[in-house]
């Protein structure tokens, strides 16, 4: 073993800083010019991404400081590269790139002790080799933020800490901290350094772009800096820094989003201040419009709601809208299916001669069958227009006829009801008889055989009577 193995590691911390960045540099450049090089399975990894470099880093930094010397951290770097690269990748011109970086991040070591680093499997070389990594120290992002103009809240500085390629090490408020209350104290615990500035309009804007310009020079490893500002003034600063080859992100608040400016790409990211909305349960979600229905029953003193309005009374109650929680809990159903889908609750129609869809709660006694609307232009002293319920197709009289099976059932033992029941019950309701709709529907006039041709029910025969049920569900 050499004698360098066993002397004291100067400035240890600052050469495995370096070595970590030159070998991710060195992997994120073989997956996008030759990906191939890679284990299969790390191939479609981002390797880009903020996180996964931030993980990959944290991983190989912790590996190499908990070893005692370079010789065995040479090593432990040589098996830890071999997770990620084919044998084939040890004989690459890329491989002696970063060989020749690795010597040169640990001066006192010598070309014998990198051997067993650098002793590779035999293999053609790459078509051309990688771009030289023209920045091989340690980068950071730094966060300029004018509190006086700004607020960034927890989950707004987790995206920016997502956009940012390095992560964010330094964060720095500006303002007059005597006229924010207590907010120094919360900046302060989220590991901000405060700089105060004297009252005044453009106080905080003059100091944030004052030390802001110089900031390169204070921290030479700063990579990215995000100007945190909706004032119009910052886009000096962004300019200045720009100009000294810093990654640029001009942070500003508009409506209730915060948009995100890269100067290198010129691309704009968007970050929503509201609060997500709750997706309810299909429980709650069914429960939330029985709620509303029944509010505009008793405002209205009408049983029927009109559907357009049911869904603008519940997006402005539960700030998210009804065709977006059908999506989630009923995918490809529209809205008025959703209602079809649960006849047992509620009821829906769509009058010929009006435009717009109906819906009311089920009752097998309902207050009343008449379907009141009022048009647009009506006034005050205009009465309401109303029509009998008449049922217009194949798909309605199906839904009604399920309705009476459910509620003659609800309270019942057995499932079956006898269908001379049913009709019983549907000519009470819409007086007339059910062989009567059926024949106005063009759909024969033989009541069982109507009922074995639904999917939705279920049809036997017992004796000389049939009995019919709702078909259960798989």
């Amino acid at each position: 073993m050499s004698d360098n193995s066993i002397l004291p590691l100067v400035n240890d911390s600052a050469v495995i800083e370096e070595i970590t960045l030159s070998v991710y540099q060195a992997i994120l450049a073989i997956q996008q010019q030759q990906p191939e090089l890679l284990q299969e399975k790390y191939r479609m990894l981002q390797w880009g991404n903020a996180r996964y470099q931030s993980a990959f880093l944290s991983k190989l930094r912790a590996e190499l400081a908990k070893l005692p010397n370079w010789d065995t951290r040479i090593l432990q770097l040589r098996r830890f590269l071999q997770i990620f690269l084919l044998p084939s990748y040890f004989k690459t011109s890329g491989f002696r790139e970063l060989t020749r970086k690795i010597r040169g991040a640990i001066p006192r070591l010598s070309p014998s002790e990198l051997n067993g680093f650098d002793a590779g499997a035999e293999t053609p070389q790459l078509s051309a080799s990688l771009p030289p990594l023209t920045n091989p120290l340690p980068g950071i992002a730094i966060l300029l933020l004018d509190a006086e103009n700004l607020q960034l809240d927890l989950e707004t500085e987790k995206f920016l800490a997502e956009i940012c390629a390095y992560p964010i090490q330094i964060k720095v408020a500006f303002a007059n901290w005597r006229s924010m209350g207590k907010q120094d104290t919360q900046f302060h615990s989220r590991g901000y350094e405060l700089i105060h500035v004297p009252p005044g309009k453009d106080s905080a804007d003059i100091k944030m772009a004052t030390v802001g310009s110089s900031i390169f020079v204070h921290y030479p490893t700063a990579r990215e800096v995000l100007v945190c500002s909706s004032d119009g003034v910052m886009t000096h600063l962004y300019t200045t820094l720009q100009t000294h080859g810093l990654t640029v992100y001009l942070v500003r608040k508009q409506g209730n989003s915060i948009t995100v400016l890269n100067s290198k790409t010129n691309q704009t990211q968007t970050h929503s201040l509201l609060a997500p909305p709750i997706i309810p349960s299909r429980e709650e979600f069914i429960a939330q419009l029985k709620d509303i229905i029944k509010a505009e029953q008793a405002r209205t003193g009408n049983p029927w709601v009109k559907l357009s309005r049911l869904s603008n009374r519940f997006q402005t109650k539960y700030k998210i809208m009804i065709s977006h929680v059908i999506s989630i809990h009923f995918p490809g159903k529209k809205v008025k299916d959703m209602f079809l889908d649960y006849p047992a609750d509620f009821v829906i129609h769509q009058l010929p001669d009006h435009c717009g869809v109906y819906v009311t709660l089920f009752d097998l006694n309902p207050p009343s069958t008449v379907l009141q609307t009022n048009t647009d232009t009506a006034t005050n002293s205009s009465a309401s227009q109303s029509s009998l319920i008449k049922l217009a197709s194949k798909e309605e009289l199906q839904q009604a006829l399920a309705r009476i099976v459910n509620a003659l059932t609800i309270n019942s033992q057995q499932n079956y009801v006898a269908i001379a029941n049913v009709a019983s019950e549907f000519q009470k309701q819409y007086t007339q008889s059910v062989t009567q709709m059926m024949r106005d529907l063009n759909l024969g006039t033989k009541f069982p055989v109507f009922l074995q041709s639904c999917s939705i029910f279920h049809v036997k025969k017992v004796g000389k009577a049939y009995q019919v049920a709702i078909r259960e569900e798989g």
